[in-house]
């Protein structure tokens, strides 16, 4: 008989879910801004902000769920370099997650216009910018605005190559190792033994 597929709890997969499909939201968001639609680039510009802000506070959650609920274990069946691999890809990209909405967040803070530009989440909840960073003189806000702006550039090429790895090496241990690698992260199959230090959330 097939063993049950160690899974992620019900927790885990949403919060992954509902982080990845706001991540490619912003992507396309960001690739579509290129494209130079003036009227929208102001409204793109808000939303891609709202969502940097959410993918913030979920992985922060996330990362809180994390300490709490041990993950399932890898397959031993995995050679012992990618498990080590596995782990550091994910510590990496956690950091990349969080450091991405951090520093969009403080180089929006530098934003010269940014008192003529409210924060609002959708539109619709003020959120305050980081007011140290806005009683900057303007030089020096400029200079901390251009900074940030690059390293948030960075970020996000290093948060692309990685999606990618993360992805590649998913299915190369769904279609070619043949091992239930999606399982571990889709809610359904079967229920996995619970992970979780305490209850099964």
């Amino acid at each position: 008989m097939q063993q049950p597929t160690d899974r992620y709890t019900r927790t885990a997969m949403l919060l992954h879910w509902l982080v990845a499909v706001l991540i490619i939201a912003n992507l396309v968001l960001i690739w579509t801004m290129s494209l130079d639609p003036k009227p929208l680039v102001r409204p793109m510009i808000n939303l891609h902000k709202s969502i940097g802000l959410t993918v913030l506070g979920l992985v922060l959650i996330r990362v809180l769920w994390r300490l709490t609920h041990r993950p399932p274990p890898l397959p031993q069946s995995y050679p012992a370099i990618e498990r080590r691999g596995a782990h550091l890809a994910h510590l990496v990209l956690y950091v990349l997650i969080l450091g991405l909405p951090i520093s969009g967040y403080i180089h929006d803070s530098a934003f010269a216009q940014a008192a003529a530009h409210p924060l609002r989440l959708y539109g619709l909840v003020p959120f305050p910018r980081i007011g140290p960073i806005m009683a900057l003189d303007p030089a020096t806000k400029q200079r901390v605005h251009d900074f940030w702006f690059s390293v948030h550039g960075f970020l996000a090429y290093g948060l692309y190559a990685l999606l990618a790895l993360h992805v590649l090496g998913a299915l190369k241990h769904q279609l070619l190792d043949r091992q239930p690698e999606l399982a571990r992260m889709l809610p359904w199959g079967r229920r996995p033994v619970a992970t979780k230090l305490g209850n099964d959330g």
